[in-house]
């Protein structure tokens, strides 16, 4: 009974010794790894401006406010064919264009490297992530978002017959009015931006933005940056056949931007544990690809060839169909096109205010940027801003 138990025992005692090491083995692993990255977000520093909490984890629970505002411009060539109440080219503008949207989540990261996630709240879907990663001298930034509109407004210009006056002829004019969508127009829009301080001894980015370092002087750094970013918008759907044949036929169409850039960004300190954090950086976009889809559809077809279109009967709008435009299209234009466009200028602009205790932090911090394109007869520009409201605990 008691040699049994015995050897039990030093089973038990083997068993344990095998686990236990790998554990400690892996726990070694981390502290070196948390060792490394804390001396990278205080490696060459003044630490009379720049310091790091003793406390390396941050928690924060994020409120977002988010507004797209996309506008793209299309030609339509020779409405009449469409359109009997026009005559020649009308230009087709629609402002996609999303009401302000509330976004709430969270951010957890160790000494600038983190992850965060948002979701939107209320009516409609969308999410917003987001990963980080700062040092002293450097940082790169990931944030994706997803949303979606089902009705933008649209202007058109161009020469239509007076509805008061049908026999005055045709009349230069530009109406604008909302074109309700019966599937929502979905967008994508990634953006990864990396920047360099050349005075990251003494002024921090990570100070203003994820609160992984304490900034306790006032002082500022010119910067270089890169950045990376990608949108797509799609609104492929039969019931959406009108829209689509406005926009050239094009039923989705992505665009990759690389902008490269220099700027200036200061952080002011006023008094102790008040931060005010400002960054301006023009950017050029060095690559500026984008790529077109289109589509063709029985409305398209119907109009044409003379077919008659019944606006306002709802069993035509439940019978159209949209499919791939085939590659003969007497249009000429292709069913999958890519092309190159011309250097463009772009703008990153930040503003943060932080406000921290010795563990609890506040902070509301802001962007704005502008992307614009140009692809043939369709051109346009996504200007994206939103601010953040955040409150955070260092652990």
């Amino acid at each position: 009974m008691y040699r049994q138990t015995g050897k039990i025992t030093l089973l038990f005692i083997i068993f344990l010794s095998l686990s236990v090491e790998p554990a400690a083995a892996q726990m070694k692993v981390l502290k070196k790894v948390g060792t490394f990255i804390d001396s990278l977000s205080i490696r060459g520093v003044d630490r009379n401006y720049i310091d790091a909490p003793e406390r390396p984890w941050q928690v924060i629970v994020r409120g977002n406010i988010n507004q797209a505002d996309l506008k793209l411009r299309s030609t339509l060539r020779n409405a009449e064919a469409i359109d009997k109440d026009a005559q020649g080219d009308v230009v087709w503008e629609p402002r996609i264009k999303t009401k302000p949207s509330y976004y709430t989540g969270a951010w957890v990261g160790y000494r600038g490297f983190g992850v965060g996630y948002s979701t939107k709240v209320g009516g409609g879907s969308g999410s917003i992530f987001t990963a980080s990663a700062t040092g002293g001298s450097y940082g790169v930034n990931l944030r994706i978002h997803n949303f979606e509109t089902d009705n933008p407004e649209v202007t058109f210009t161009g020469n239509f017959k007076d509805e008061e006056d049908p026999s005055a002829g045709y009349k230069h004019s530009s109406m604008k009015e909302k074109f309700p969508m019966w599937e929502p127009i979905k967008t994508r829009a990634l953006m990864l931006d990396a920047y360099y301080l050349f005075n990251g001894k003494r002024f921090s980015y990570a100070a203003a933005y994820d609160q992984s370092v304490i900034q306790k002087r006032s002082a500022g750094s010119f910067m270089v940056g890169a950045m990376y970013y990608r949108n797509r918008v799609k609104y492929v759907h039969d019931f959406n056949a009108p829209f689509i044949f406005m926009m050239g036929n094009i039923g989705k169409m992505e665009q990759s931007q690389l902008n490269i850039g220099g700027g200036y960004a200061y952080n002011w300190v006023p008094t102790k544990g008040l931060l005010v954090s400002a960054m301006a950086m023009p950017m050029l976009s060095v690559v500026n690809h984008y790529k077109t889809w289109r589509y063709d559809s029985n409305f398209r077809q119907d109009g044409l060839s003379g077919g008659d279109i019944d606006y306002e009967d709802p069993l035509y709008f439940l019978s159209m169909e949209v499919f791939p435009l085939k590659a003969d299209d007497p249009s000429g234009k292709k069913a999958v096109e890519s092309k190159n466009s011309k250097i463009g200028l772009n703008i990153d602009g930040r503003l943060s205010v932080t406000y921290q205790w010795d563990r609890f932090f506040v902070n509301a911090n802001g962007q704005v940027s502008r992307f614009p394109y140009r692809n043939g007869d369709i051109k346009g520009r996504l200007i994206d801003w939103y601010v953040n409201a955040s409150v955070g605990v260092r652990l």
